[in-house]
């Protein structure tokens, strides 16, 4: 699947103030394919309220950072957040903008979605090719009574330098020492097997076209794509379903006040119901920008998303931040974004 541009229209609600910001016609940015769904939800919502284009390139977490890097975009996007000593090198600061969840899906004649159960052993030791058929046994003591066909597993992974990538690579580390000594984690890992798509739509794509094919996506693709989830067990022990709820309870583990940067995972995390490849992701802004009126821009744009778009995270499955994270997120940006030594405005 070839690298495409995508173009989100969005609008900005100008504060009393803001001279320069209400120069500023078009937001741009680029990265991370995991939260395209709800940036493109709410950058609809948001133009038909004011009008500022936000041009955001769907290239991956990878191209987001380098872009950010080189300033050629007002913000950068990864599902992968970037150390307080990454940032502190390039001068930036990061943010979550929404969580959401990476799901396993497949693509099996005769199985639904949320039919077939997986557990921690299971999934590892697909992507590690050593299961390679469906009716393997560790997948049918799993699944007693589902009719598994005896047909090879097609492994879809990223080809791009992705934060999907990172989040289920993080997973797998945590759950399988195996995984962690030989393959690791990271935005590009060299994939023991799999054929590569590029972004959360080319895995997707992959998938549906292939039978027998497993991928992994965030939700909002599966649900885009009609794709078969999976159910998965979690660190509690019990199986569940990927949904805005169990990503929620995924959530509400994380300590964002002890997190320095909002550096932090969500994968793995305890609870009954907390899905186990969970995570937010981040927006990358610098601490202080060439072109302040811009990311003032970008800031008011994840403030009006926050405020007006919940509804619309949570139909996408999404899991939008809390009132009191978005008080902690918006003060750091009075307290780290500064323009000529002014605190950036937002409000």
């Amino acid at each position: 699947m070839t690298m495409f541009r995508m173009t989100l229209i969005a609008g900005a609600v100008l504060a009393a103030g803001a001279v320069q910001a209400a120069e500023v016609t078009t937001i741009n940015g680029a990265g991370a394919t995991f939260p395209y769904p709800i940036y493109a939800k709410w950058a609809e919502a948001y133009n038909k309220e004011t009008g500022v284009k936000l041009n955001y390139q769907s290239i991956g977490s990878g191209g987001g950072v380098k872009q950010i890097i080189a300033k050629t975009v007002d913000f950068g996007a990864s599902d992968d957040a970037l150390s307080p000593e990454k940032l502190a090198e390039h001068g930036m600061t990061q943010f979550p903008a929404v969580m959401g969840a990476v799901v396993p899906v497949v693509n099996l004649a005769g199985i639904e979605a949320n039919q077939l159960k997986m557990d921690q052993e299971v999934l590892a030791d697909i992507y590690l090719g050593k299961i390679t058929k469906w009716n393997d046994p560790k997948i049918a003591a799993l699944n007693p009574g589902v009719a598994l066909p005896d047909k090879l597993i097609s492994v879809v992974r990223r080809s791009d330098g992705s934060g999907t990538t990172a989040v289920f690579t993080n997973y797998l580390a945590k759950i399988s020492p195996e995984w962690k000594e030989k393959v690791g984690e990271g935005k590009a890992v060299n994939w023991p097997v799999g054929m590569g798509g590029k972004g959360n739509e080319g895995v997707a794509s992959y998938v549906k076209q292939i039978d027998g094919a497993i991928g992994y996506v965030e939700s909002a693709y599966a649900k885009q794509n009609k794709l078969a989830t999976v159910q998965m067990k979690n660190k509690a022990g019990n199986y569940v379903s990927v949904s805005s709820k169990s990503t929620a309870a995924a959530a509400a583990s994380a300590d964002w006040k002890g997190a320095t940067d909002f550096y932090l995972w969500l994968t793995d995390a305890p609870g009954a119901d907390a899905w186990p490849i969970a995570n937010q992701t981040n927006i990358l802004v610098y601490k202080e920008p060439n072109d302040c009126a811009r990311t003032e821009a970008v800031l008011k744009f994840f403030d009006w998303s926050w405020k007006h778009g919940a509804k619309m995270a949570e139909e996408l499955e999404y899991v939008p931040l809390p009132k009191e994270l978005v008080e902690q997120v918006e003060a750091s940006w009075k307290a780290n974004i500064k323009c000529e030594g002014v605190a950036a405005i937002i409000k």
